[in-house]
């Protein structure tokens, strides 16, 4: 039997593991009723993501960088999705978003911020911040915040971070350089974005204590989706997490979020990094609440500003 094998055949203490799939991890798990939103509806994670939610009898609000594209990517689960226009590095989209959900006068019982970009090989600015800060934290955070206060009482907030959170800048986040002008990679500067996500996850899980919503952050694992659209061939190639012998299909890459997000088992979770349906440990940046607090509130300055 070989290596790859014996970690695809492992499980952890949630009964799930590597291998295991989005349908699997939420068999039996009726989500009639219930409302989950999820970002990046249209592809990748976002798509399977959406599908299962709505085989499990939920109403899915899909959001997607414009509607159309949400509504293509929803409409063979059944009339009863809701499409939304979302654009995360625009913030008058996104704030036009949350005006939208909010006018669909829903409780969201989950909430999957899933979308993303990766691995820019150029740094991009745009309203003053990097591009991929700028969409995988920055609008992710307003869109969050936005709609907080529609989170069901037991709902739960998933935020998609990665493995690449530890190829951040090895402070952390650049705070003196949050552009990334002195030391762009494109890789630093996706880590630094997933970092983020990771800690916001952990600032708003702290945000909620008290209550009965819970927020976790996400290692979806490797796999091949259009996340890697800006990369050059070359890049793939050489990319430390582009192992083709270790990607995983994309029902096991949107595994751990389902199950984050609707499984009674991970109800309790609370602040957690979770990878292949279990609770992992991050990096010591990750787990740096005081850098959690600080990220929180640089990043309300910038929302004030945007």
């Amino acid at each position: 039997m070989s290596l790859l094998s014996l970690v695809k055949g492992r499980r952890g203490a949630s009964g799930f593991g590597y291998a295991s799939t989005a349908e699997e991890v939420t068999a039996g798990v009726d989500l009639r009723g219930r409302t989950v939103l999820v970002t990046g509806v249209n592809s990748g994670l976002g798509l399977e993501t959406a599908r299962v939610m709505a085989l499990r009898g939920a109403r899915v609000v899909g959001l997607a960088r414009s509607r159309e594209k949400a509504a293509e990517a929803l409409a063979p689960f059944g009339p009863d999705h809701a499409a939304v226009a979302c654009e995360l590095s625009e913030p008058a989209t996104v704030r036009a978003a949350v005006d939208a959900v909010k006018g669909l006068g829903v409780t969201l019982d989950a909430m999957i911020l899933n979308a993303g970009i990766m691995a820019l090989p150029e740094r991009t600015l745009k309203h003053g911040q990097e591009l991929q800060f700028l969409t995988n934290h920055v609008g992710h955070f307003m869109l969050a915040m936005g709609l907080v206060d529609r989170v069901a009482e037991r709902g739960r907030v998933v935020v998609l971070s990665s493995s690449a959170h530890r190829q951040a800048p090895s402070a952390g986040i650049a705070f003196d350089d949050l552009t990334l002008a002195r030391s762009y990679t494109a890789w630093g500067a996706y880590g630094q974005s997933k970092l983020a996500n990771l800690l916001f996850a952990r600032w708003l899980s702290a945000r909620f204590a008290g209550t009965g919503r819970t927020a976790n952050a996400v290692h979806p694992g490797v796999i091949a989706t259009n996340l890697g659209r800006h990369m050059s061939p070359i890049m793939r190639l050489a990319s430390p997490i582009a192992n083709a012998l270790a990607f995983k299909t994309v029902p096991e890459g949107a595994a751990t979020q389902c199950w984050a997000a609707v499984h009674p088992g991970a109800a309790d979770l609370r602040g957690e990094y979770l990878a292949d349906c279990n609770v992992d440990t991050s990096s010591a940046n990750g787990r740096d609440l005081a850098m959690a607090e600080r990220l929180a509130r640089v990043t309300e300055e910038i929302v004030a500003k945007l």
